[in-house]
């Protein structure tokens, strides 16, 4: 049986942070939705957002490209928007990804 996904398979992407806590919730809100951030969409704004890496900088350290960056930079940023704004709970799990370990940035 095929497999029903469109475009192309998403490949592994380099991360060098897996964070300690893995699920946020709005304190005295009842439970509405969760939303999901993978870790290489944590990532992306960690290294840019964080750190202050240029998006190029960012794509090199992650293995992808400057637009593939891009698109996980702008998805994470709107998923964190969204569920401010609408009192969600955020999840982070991983997918496709390389661990590098803990750097020294």
């Amino acid at each position: 049986m095929r497999d029903r996904r469109r475009g192309r398979r998403k490949f592994a992407r380099w991360i060098s942070y897996i964070p300690p806590v893995t699920s946020y919730s709005p304190v005295g809100a009842p439970y509405k939705r969760s939303i999901v951030i993978t870790y290489s969409e944590l990532e992306a704004m960690r290294l840019v957002d964080v750190l202050g890496m240029t998006q190029e900088e960012a794509a090199i350290k992650m293995g992808v490209s400057r637009k593939t960056l891009w698109h996980e930079l702008k998805n994470g940023r709107k998923k964190v928007a969204e569920a401010i704004l609408n009192g969600w709970n955020i999840e982070i799990r991983g997918e496709n990804y390389y661990y590098r370990g803990d750097e020294n940035e």
